[in-house]
């Protein structure tokens, strides 16, 4: 980012969603109830957020998605391999968005194994095109019995709200 536009740094301070739900765990600004999940939960690491984010602006998301996932839920299993070796799951490339579902749905059987394979039960994907690719697709043509939550979704489904969350700001 600062390669094109470096003046916007003066005024803005740029973070990814990640930084984001960290900094407000860290800082006690929301708390997270982990009895909520209390399932098998498999990360899925996205290749936008992962080796292409590496290559364009040189940092590589692989922890801090796992780390606002263990905040969430007990027991955050892996997808064999990952972070930097990680598979596609097959809506890579804008091809959740083309009429090519039979290749996309082919290309995600190596996720689709990978899923089956940690046992887990309920799927993080940070990367709303690998949620729909999973959620959509794998689930279904091969019947992967999981479900799948994008991580704000995951986040806001184990927020603790109390009477301070309630009040309106004056």
């Amino acid at each position: 980012m600062n390669r094109w536009y470096p003046e916007v740094f003066n005024e803005f301070s740029i973070v990814t969603l990640f930084d984001l739900l960290l900094k407000y765990i860290e800082n006690g600004d929301i708390q997270l109830n982990q009895s909520i999940h209390t399932m098998a939960t498999g990360y899925h690491d996205p290749c936008n957020y992962g080796r292409k984010s590496l290559k364009t602006f040189g940092q590589a998301y692989f922890e801090e998605g796992r780390a606002v996932t263990k905040a969430c839920c007990n027991d955050v299993r892996e997808l064999n391999p990952n972070r930097n070796g990680a598979y596609c799951c097959g809506a890579g490339g804008g091809a959740w968005a083309n009429p090519y579902s039979d290749e996309r749905v082919y290309h995600g059987r190596i996720k689709a194994r990978q899923i089956v394979e940690s046992g887990a039960e309920l799927i993080i994907a940070p990367c709303q095109n690998c949620r729909d690719q999973i959620m959509k697709s794998l689930v279904h043509e091969y019947d992967l019995g999981v479900d799948v939550k994008y991580i704000l979704e995951l986040v806001a489904d184990s927020l603790i709200l109390g009477e301070k969350a309630l009040v309106p700001h004056s």
